[in-house]
């Protein structure tokens, strides 16, 4: 055993926030204590960052009609979306994709501007910028899920037009829709899987050995 390790009870947290963290969508109204909300935020604005850029810049939401504005802008893209999706369209408009207007408090994160004059780390994988910002919103998450508070990424939405909505500069770019605050309970499962959308998939199928393969280790 390292001698850096945390003691069994402080790995069994860790862990068992990663286990039990969820994509939530219905939440209770109940408001966040300022203090919490501090903690969620400067978990976030610990994560790593490729070069040390710290490229996300995070955005509350607290007037009223714009939280309005950009729950108009999800619905308006999760009609494309089910359009898109052809034959699943009518299950997928069943699905509850946002919790905008149940959640205490709404957050955008975003990649900042000017992004390219970062080279370190970002000269053959200009992507690390979004992985960094990824990264903050994972922090977040597992330590919201510590404190007891869901947490629900909201994906569907045009970036250039939550982007205008937002007065945000040129270059800069939506990455989420943080819908933050307490709950009821915590999904048991992951909601996709509760609601029969998808199935989540077993970690052997996606570990490999010295490069890629086309047959998962346990089928070898």
């Amino acid at each position: 055993m390292s001698k850096h390790a945390f003691s069994d009870s402080e790995k069994q947290a860790v862990y068992r926030a990663i286990a039990e963290r969820r994509d939530m969508r219905h939440f209770n109204g109940e408001p966040v204590d300022e203090q919490v909300l501090a903690r969620l935020l400067q978990a976030a604005h610990q994560a790593p960052s490729v070069g040390l850029m710290q490229p996300w810049r995070i955005m509350r939401i607290t007037d009223v009609a714009l939280r309005a504005e950009i729950r108009d802008l999800v619905e308006k893209e999760r009609v494309h979306t089910a359009d898109a999706l052809g034959e699943r369209s009518a299950e997928f408009m069943r699905l509850k994709v946002e919790g905008i207007d149940q959640c205490a408090e709404v957050f955008v994160m975003a990649l900042q501007d000017q992004r390219e004059h970062h080279v370190f780390g970002r000269r053959t994988l200009p992507e690390m910028d979004l992985a960094s910002v990824s990264c903050a919103i994972q922090n977040l998450w597992l330590a919201a899920r510590a404190e007891g508070i869901g947490v629900g990424w909201v994906s569907l939405f045009d970036p250039q037009q939550l982007s205008d909505l937002l007065n945000m500069p040129t270059g800069s770019k939506p990455v989420a829709v943080l819908c933050i605050g307490h709950v009821d309970e915590f999904y048991s499962k992951p909601m996709l899987e509760l609601e029969g959308w998808t199935q989540a998939k077993p970690l052997d199928d996606f570990l490999w050995e010295n490069g890629w393969q086309n047959t998962p280790m346990n089928e070898e």
